[in-house]
């Protein structure tokens, strides 16, 4: 795994019965548990190997729920406890609760469909986001007892998916001031070229700002910064930059799939709860 002990942005550990990096800052606010899998601690063989928590990859299903239960463990849960989406890319919220425990835990026909952000209030209730390349988020209002999990590809990011999520949040009582965030490990800037479509998005999104999250490379293409791009999102909203927690840990390392460098490959996620 990548080393940690002088980057106190992030720690790995095991939690429950499998590794995960987790955020200390999170953890300090007593209010949540947020974890991020690994690829370790999982029953799946090559090319999924271990922990996939992806069930449209290709892998076989049995393996992926037997995965998804041991992830669980990590915020003491069990798998009919957690609540999963079918991603889209966009910028759509569900608001979650206890009646939709276990959605999406066995298969996509009953999951939250075409969502890529999850908001609860319910302690009980564990938020899942996949990814394998594209930026996973917890957001937390720890007076308000709001939680939310995001997944951010470029699409989702261009839209502002993570400023939906803090919108949503608010609805329920949060303020944007007293949220804490963690943005966790995703491609890094140096390894996600990217071509014009994506620039021009870009550029729509972002205006002036494009070149704090937008480079050149030199080739004709470009370098997007998705973790710096949903920081600038983040605080456009209103969150706090001192409250905004990264994980610079990129996807190239063992510890996590990455869908750039391998295909098929797995999905790690980030998972939360709010502490009873």
């Amino acid at each position: 795994m990548p080393e940690s002990k002088l980057d106190q942005r992030y720690t790995f550990a095991t939690a429950g019965r499998v590794p995960v990096l987790r955020w200390p800052a999170l953890d300090a606010t007593g209010a949540l548990d947020a974890v991020v899998t690994t690829r370790g601690g999982g029953v799946s063989p090559a090319p999924y190997d271990s922990l996939n928590l992806g069930l449209h990859v290709g892998d076989d299903p049995a393996n992926v729920i037997e995965n998804r239960s041991r992830a669980a463990t990590a915020l003491g849960l069990s798998l009919d406890d957690l609540v999963f989406c079918v991603q889209s890319h966009g910028r759509a919220v569900a608001h979650v609760g206890p009646a939709d425990r276990s959605r999406g835990a066995r298969g996509d026909h009953d999951a939250v469909l075409a969502t890529d952000a999850l908001v609860t209030t319910d302690p009980g209730t564990g938020l899942v986001a996949m990814v394998a390349d594209c930026v996973p988020l917890v957001l937390v209002d720890p007076s308000a007892r709001v939680l939310a999990c995001v997944h951010a590809g470029w699409k989702g990011t261009v839209a502002r998916v993570a400023a939906a999520a803090v919108e949503a949040m608010a609805a329920l009582g949060a303020e944007p001031g007293r949220i804490v965030a963690g943005i966790g490990p995703a491609v890094p800037p140096h390894r996600y070229q990217v071509g014009d479509d994506v620039r021009e998005s870009a550029a729509a999104a972002f205006g002036p700002l494009l070149g704090q999250v937008l480079r050149p490379d030199g080739t004709g293409r470009w370098l997007f910064d998705l973790w710096s791009a949903n920081q600038l999102v983040l605080t456009e909203v209103g969150v706090e930059p001192a409250n905004i927690h990264l994980a610079p840990v990129g996807t190239e390392h063992d510890a996590f799939f990455s869908d750039r460098l391998v295909r098929p490959c797995g999905r790690f996620a980030v998972l939360a709860r709010l502490r009873p």
